[in-house]
């Protein structure tokens, strides 16, 4: 069904009054097409932009019920306070209201790097060039830039104790006018020690999974997250094929691109390697080492 506020519109299962987000000012943006249950909205007044998530509402493509989509997120709320970053979206309040649940964030401009919500709109028109697609051919140093922020950010997840989990470029935005990184979705990430307790049904996508993500009993630790960022580089930094791709979903396996498709230097492309290797033991025991490597390897990288 089709609701509205001020302008904006969008569809849930049910019609619901949400005159009561006048308070923060003019709706001027929504995001519906969720698997969580939760509506996004933008409000904005004279002062301030807010971005309003709401659970509970029975999105169209919700994967939960309306009770899991607020339980989910009441339990997601403490980590954007206990994981406060300069680059991750500033949480202002939570609460309940009526049937929902509230969580008000700070607006932050940009472009969610995986925004799934619009693919339709890309293929009907294919001069509209994805934030996915114009983040790829932005310079090398702003990529390596937006990599330091992401290194930045996990190290100090792992430094506060917990696990990233589902990290992917649907977490990130990226402001193509001021070419700051932000980090706008962590509602899944868990308190270590972390045991993968679904096997291959592990939170995540399947063309970033570490091998450890698909085996149930596995720990989910800070190596697997130094995966998840070296996975992420070769999704910046490579090139693959749509066939390629497809094998990751069908194989489930992450597999790096030649260095033949690879954007840097050589040694740049042997920290990535090391970084997404099957085998734990092999890859980098810590953030602290990866990034070392990568800033070594990456300092005679020019755009």
């Amino acid at each position: 069904m089709i609701n509205k506020l001020d302008s904006i519109e969008f569809r849930l299962k049910e019609l619901h009054d949400f005159t009561w987000l006048k308070k923060y000012g003019t709706a001027f943006w929504a995001v519906d097409e969720t698997g969580s249950g939760c509506v996004g909205i933008g409000m904005q007044n004279a002062r301030k932009k807010y971005f309003i998530k709401i659970a509970g509402v029975n999105t169209i493509e919700a994967e939960v019920s309306p009770e899991e989509s607020i339980e989910l997120l009441k339990e997601a709320v403490h980590l954007y306070y206990d994981l406060r970053h300069p680059n991750l979206v500033k949480i202002i309040e939570n609460y309940d209201y009526d049937q929902f649940y509230v969580v008000v964030f700070e607006w932050t401009e940009g472009e969610c790097l995986f925004d799934h919500w619009n693919f339709e709109k890309y293929q009907r028109d294919t001069t509209i060039k994805s934030p996915k697609e114009k983040f790829r051919q932005l310079t090398v140093s702003k990529k390596l830039s937006s990599i330091d922020v992401l290194f930045s950010f996990l190290q100090n997840v792992n430094k506060k104790g917990y696990v990233a989990v589902d990290f992917y470029e649907g977490s990130i935005m990226y402001d193509f006018s001021t070419d700051k990184t932000t980090i706008c979705d962590i509602d899944l990430f868990k308190r270590a020690p972390v045991i993968n307790d679904k096997g291959t049904e592990w939170f995540g996508t399947k063309r970033l999974k570490a091998p450890e993500e698909y085996i149930k009993g596995s720990a989910i630790d800070e190596q697997t997250n130094i995966f998840t960022l070296g996975a992420l580089i070769f999704e910046f930094f490579g090139c693959f094929s749509d066939e390629e791709i497809r094998q990751r979903y069908q194989n489930n396996q992450f597999i790096p691109c030649s260095y033949s498709n690879w954007k840097l230097n050589e040694e740049s492309y042997q920290v990535a390697i090391r970084a997404v290797s099957p085998d734990k033991n092999k890859r980098y025991m810590t953030f602290a080492d990866f990034f070392k490597d990568w800033k070594s390897a990456c300092s005679t990288t020019f755009c």
